[in-house]
């Protein structure tokens, strides 16, 4: 009973370890916490953008190993769907920018005078795709 709880820790921590790893090879090698701070011109802010990006990794791990709760009214529940929004939105903006995929859809398509137009319309896509899905779905 003792060695299969050792042995069930072991790969769990060894599991964490792995995904951690892999977590911090694909920020670090794509660059993503340099990338945003050029994109929204805050050079100085790059330790908070670090430090945002660990402990927001840190309270999605102990929230997903406890039965939490929060039992907030719908007012409180928007600034966080907010933030939650804007920092997956430019951490996919700051990935996209970082292995120039706008562009080269542009060229495949043959819209590279077109790019801005291209952007716009995949922005209100998601934009009226997320509406429909928390509004009507």
């Amino acid at each position: 009973m003792v060695i299969e709880a050792v042995a069930v820790m072991f790969i769990g921590l060894a599991g964490g370890i792995a995904v951690g790893s892999g977590l911090v090879a694909f920020l670090t090698v794509l660059g993503i916490a340099p990338r945003m701070t050029q994109l929204t011109k805050t050079h100085r802010s790059i330790r908070a953008y670090e430090g945002a990006i660990i402990l927001g990794a840190q309270a999605g791990v102990w929230a997903s190993f406890t039965p939490v709760s929060l039992m907030l009214s719908s007012i409180f529940l928007i600034p966080i769907g907010l933030a939650c929004g804007m920092f997956v939105g430019m951490l996919a903006a700051a990935l996209t920018e970082v292995l120039n995929v706008f562009p080269l859809l542009a060229k495949r398509i043959g819209m590279t005078d077109k790019i801005v137009i291209l952007m716009m319309a995949i922005v209100l896509g998601k934009i009226a795709g997320s509406l429909i899905q928390w509004l009507y779905l």
